[in-house]
C-alpha cells in the first residue's frame, strides 16, 4: 500500500507541475515563483512548510523566486478537542482534570504540526498554554518527505541547473528540520537555554518550560502577554520607545550570534511579542524556539570580518574571505569575483546608513555570486533567515533604524575580545587535558615515524648516518616538548591564581 500511495502521490506532484507548466518556466521569473508558490500551496500544509523553507535559501534561487514564496502563510485546520485532550492524558498517565484547573476546548492556534491549548495548572492558578503535536502527523510528515525526495529525483534529472540547485540536499535539509520540530522536548530543551542565556536579561524574555507536564509530543509553557510586535498602534497606545524596541531588537539577535552561539532561527512575527510587562525598557517576548541554530568559533569569526569588509566596502577582502571559506568555487577567478561584489553592494552603500537594508543586501550578495557555484552552510541560511526577520520587523516598528551603527561597534568589540587574555585563560582552562595530552604525544609520534624510517634504512642498509642525525634531533625534540609541557603548567597555575 506504501509503494501505491507514493507512486500515486509521486504523480500527484508531477501533475500538478504540468499543470502549471513549471518544467517549462524561466526558473527566475517572477511568474515561476507565483506559480510555484501556488503549487505548492494546493498540496497542503506540509509542501507549504517545505516552501517556506526553500523561500530562506537565496543562495540556490533567484531572490524574486524567494521573495515570492516568502508570501506562503501557515494557516490550518485545527484537530478536534476531543484528540486533544486524548493526547494529553496519553502522555501524562492520568486524566485533564488531575493536572489542569482549567482547560479551553478551544484551540489558541493551530498550525501545520500542533495546535495551542490555553490552560490552568492544578492547585497554583498559574495559566499556561500547551502545545500538542497532531495526531499520526509523524507518519504524515516520512509520507511526505519522501514524496519530495521522488519530486527532487525528477527534478535532478529533469533540469540542467540541478547540479547548483542540489535539490536532494535542501530536502535533507529540510527533512532535519522539521523531525527536530517533531520533537517537542528539543523545543523545550531550546526554550529553557535561551531563557538562561537571557536570565535577567531587560530587552527579552522566554517563557518557563514545565518539565514534569511536557513530552515529546506535548509541550507546557508558562502564558505570556504581549503585543503582537506588527500591532504599531497597540504599541503606541502603551506608549512603548519604538526607536528603543527596534534597536532592541537588533541587540538581541547580535547577543544570540556572537554572545550565546545560540540562536533563535525562527524569528518570524507570530513568535515575537512586545512585553506588556516590559514596556518602559522595551522589551520583547519570544515563543517557539523549535528551530534554533548555532554556528562554528570558524564561522562566527568569518562571518563578523565578512560583515566589516561590507561595512569599510573592502571588496578585495570580501572576495578573499568567500574564496578561503569556500562559500564559491576555489577556482573563482578573486578579480573578477571583486568587481562583481563591488558592482552588487557599491550601489546600495551610496545611500545613508539609515536606508541600506542589511537583509536585502545579503539577498543581492548571494544571487550575484550564484555563478561562482555560491553554496554555504545550512547553519548560515537560517541565520540570514533570521536577519532578515529581526531588520524586517525592526524597520516596520521604527522606519528609521539604522542596523549598520549598531552593528559596526559591536562587532569590533566581539573581534577585539577574540584576543583577549582572559578569553585564552578561558580557552586553556577549558582545554587544558586535550592540550597537554597533545604535548606529551608529540615526541612519541616523532619516534613512531622514525622507527618506520629506521626499519626501513636497517633493511636496505643505507643512510645510517642520517638516521643517527635525525635520532638526535628527535630527542631534542622531546626534551622542547617536556620544557612546554612545564611552561604550560606554570601558566595555568600563573592564570589561576590570577
Amino acid at each position: 500500500m506504501t509503494v501505491i500511495n507514493l507512486f500515486f502521490g509521486g504523480l500527484k506532484i508531477v501533475s500538478r507541475i504540468l499543470w502549471f507548466n513549471l518544467i517549462f518556466l524561466d526558473k527566475n521569473s517572477d511568474y515561476f515563483g507565483q506559480k510555484l508558490r501556488l503549487s505548492l500551496e494546493s498540496m497542503g500544509p506540509m509542501f507549504i512548510k517545505f516552501g517556506q523553507l526553500l523561500s530562506t535559501r537565496t543562495d540556490l534561487l533567484s531572490s524574486n523566486v524567494a521573495k515570492e514564496l516568502q508570501k506562503l502563510t501557515d494557516q490550518c485546520k485545527p484537530f478536534d478537542a476531543y484528540q486533544s485532550k486524548k493526547i494529553i492524558e496519553s502522555e501524562l498517565g492520568g486524566s485533564i482534570e488531575e493536572f489542569f484547573e482549567y482547560f479551553d476546548e478551544s484551540p489558541f492556534a493551530a498550525a501545520s504540526l500542533a495546535q495551542v491549548h490555553k490552560a490552568t495548572l492544578k492547585n497554583t492558578s498559574q495559566k499556561v498554554v500547551i502545545k500538542i503535536l497532531r495526531p499520526n502527523i509523524k507518519r504524515e510528515v516520512e509520507k511526505n518527505v519522501k514524496l519530495l525526495k521522488s519530486f527532487a529525483s525528477i527534478f535532478s534529472i529533469t533540469f540542467k541547473e540541478s547540479d547548483r540547485l542540489k535539490p536532494l540536499e535542501v530536502v535533507r535539509d529540510y527533512e532535519k528540520t522539521i523531525f527536530r520540530e517533531l520533537d517537542l522536548k528539543l523545543e523545550a530543551s531550546n526554550t529553557n537555554l535561551t531563557r538562561k542565556n537571557f536570565s535577567g536579561s531587560k530587552i527579552l524574555y522566554i517563557p518557563e518550560v514545565y518539565w514534569d507536564l511536557s513530552t515529546s509530543k506535548i509541550l507546557v509553557l508558562e502564558e505570556i502577554e504581549g503585543i503582537p510586535c506588527t500591532h504599531i498602534d497597540k504599541i503606541d497606545a502603551a506608549g512603548v520607545d519604538k526607536k528603543k524596541l527596534a534597536e532592541n531588537g537588533v541587540q538581541i539577535f547580535l547577543d544570540q550570534v556572537f554572545r550565546d552561539n545560540f540562536f533563535h532561527a525562527d524569528m518570524h512575527p507570530g513568535n515575537i511579542f512586545v512585553d506588556k510587562n516590559n514596556t518602559e525598557n522595551a522589551g520583547y517576548v519570544a515563543v517557539d524556539c523549535a528551530i534554533c541554530g548555532s554556528l562554528t568559533n570558524e564561522e562566527r569569526y568569518t562571518l563578523a570580518r565578512m560583515l566589516q569588509a561590507v561595512i569599510k566596502q573592502k571588496y578585495h577582502t570580501l572576495a578573499k574571505l568567500f574564496i578561503n571559506t569556500g562559500w564559491v568555487d576555489k577556482n573563482s577567478n578573486i578579480t573578477d569575483l571583486e568587481n562583481t561584489l563591488r558592482a552588487c553592494c557599491e550601489p546600495i552603500l551610496e545611500k545613508p546608513l539609515s536606508e541600506i537594508e542589511f537583509g536585502k543586501l545579503l539577498l543581492y550578495l548571494f544571487d550575484s555570486t550564484r555563478e561562482y557555484g555560491l553554496s554555504v552552510q545550512p547553519s548560515l541560511v537560517l541565520l540570514q533567515k533570521t536577519l532578515i526577520h529581526i531588520e524586517g520587523m525592526g524597520r516596520q516598528i521604527y522606519p528609521e533604524l539604522d542596523f549598520w551603527s549598531l552593528a559596526e561597534p559591536y562587532l569590533e568589540n566581539w573581534i577585539r575580545e577574540q584576543f583577549n587574555p582572559t578569553k585564552l585563560k578561558n580557552y586553556i582552562f577549558e582545554n587544558k587535558e586535550e592540550i597537554l595530552e597533545s604535548i606529551k604525544e608529540t615526541p612519541g609520534m616523532f619516534y613512531e615515524i622514525v622507527d618506520e624510517i629506521r626499519n626501513i634504512n636497517i633493511a636496505s642498509n643505507k643512510n645510517n648516518d642520517l638516521m643517527i642525525e635525525l635520532d638526535k634531533r628527535i630527542k631534542r625534540l622531546k626534551n622542547i616538548s617536556y620544557f612546554l609541557i612545564a611552561l604550560m603548567s606554570i601558566t595555568i597555575i600563573f592564570l589561576y591564581l590570577n
